[in-house]
């Protein structure tokens, strides 16, 4: 039986692509580990997955002052230590890592014992901690073309981002059953995030008079972030969070409004959901969604409408024009090749290990 340990962590981001792979690796009857960090997010979306979790210390490497760049580097330093002691006793035949500060000691102590690592980055660029792993990578598996010039000609490989089977299985009956909305009118599905986005929770409710003429609206706006006063609004329904019968809004969807996120935005690509993306800010992140979302632009796929451009006008813009002419965004989708990158990575993953 071969063995294989994933890793990543710190949002859901950096697990769902992980939970992506794991009915194929059951079905190749993989035996299977996870590391990640003590207490994070992944800890719990592993678990519920019934994946043997092992938690290591885990410590942010910042490009800016901070107090705790003092004693972050410690807890890599215990990070690794762990790390090694796990590969140890688990010897796998290869590492499969999503990213995230917590797989940087993971990466670094396959290395160590000579074990092929594959790791995923997401986004237009790699992020700091990938850059850390990518020297000790076999292959650096990536979603977008532009993506390829910042990485090793000799690792780099346009995957797309493994998407769960079941989003794809989703039944527009029943998200209208579990919304109580009707196929009288489209359904616009808002989703920020795992966190919410609230520029966009406002942006959306600001504008609901005008947007309930002619749609209706899922609206999954993160935890704390209900609003009360819309409860029992016709046409419009709210929710922090959703997760198995997520499938089913989005099967229910016409259009979709959200951050530009990598893995969100590779999952509404294999949706074929025409969509209005409005990324996070450079004020509030290192740019990775404005990029993400340009990309999809420039491909067809998204219309793109930045934060600092957000207005009752340009929003209700952007989303009938982009219902207008919906199906030019769906045949785009449809051209794209990166749909399949769950098998494609699979067999990366049997390559290696199989040499082992």
């Amino acid at each position: 039986m071969k063995k294989i340990i994933l890793t990543g962590g710190g949002t859901a981001g950096h697990v769902t692509p992980n939970l992506a792979l794991l009915p194929s690796l059951r079905e190749r009857d993989y035996e299977i580990h996870y590391i990640g960090s003590y207490n994070g997010i992944e800890r719990k979306l592993i678990e519920q997955a019934g994946i043997s979790y092992d938690g290591i210390s885990s410590g942010k490497l910042r490009r800016y002052f901070d107090i705790k760049n003092f004693s972050d580097p410690l807890r890599v330093i215990k990070g690794y230590a762990e790390a090694l002691h796990l590969m140890k006793r688990y010897r796998p035949d290869v590492v499969f890592s999503k990213g995230g500060f917590v797989a940087v000691p993971v990466v670094l102590a396959a290395k160590h014992y000579k074990i092929p690592t594959i790791i995923h980055e997401s986004d237009m660029t790699p992020g700091l901690a990938n850059k850390i792993c990518i020297p000790s990578a076999a292959k650096v598996c990536c979603n977008f073309p532009e993506t390829l010039q910042y990485l090793p000609a000799d690792k780099a490989i346009l995957t797309g981002s493994p998407i769960r089977k079941e989003l794809l299985e989703g039944d527009r009956l029943t998200g209208l059953q579990y919304t109580g909305l009707s196929a009288s009118k489209p359904i616009i599905l808002v989703i920020g995030g795992s966190l919410g986005a609230v520029a966009v929770n406002n942006a959306v409710r600001s504008l609901l008079p005008k947007l309930l003429a002619d749609y209706q609206i899922i609206h999954i706006c993160g935890k704390g972030n209900l609003d009360e006063s819309l409860i029992g609004r016709p046409g419009y329904v709210q929710y922090e969070y959703v997760d198995t019968p997520l499938r089913h809004l989005f099967a229910a969807a016409d259009l979709i409004l959200s951050r530009a996120g990598a893995n969100s935005i590779c999952e509404i690509l294999a949706l074929r959901k025409p969509n209005v993306l409005i990324p996070l800010s450079a004020a509030a992140s290192r740019g990775d969604q404005i990029l993400n979302a340009r990309s999809f632009e420039k491909q067809g796929f998204s219309t793109v409408l930045e934060e600092e451009s957000v207005t009752n006008d340009s929003l209700l813009e952007a989303i009938q024009n982009t219902y207008q002419n919906r199906r030019a965004f769906i045949d785009a989708m449809e051209q794209s090749t990166l749909s399949d990158a769950v098998q494609i990575i699979i067999d990366l993953v049997a390559s290696y290990a199989e040499t082992e």
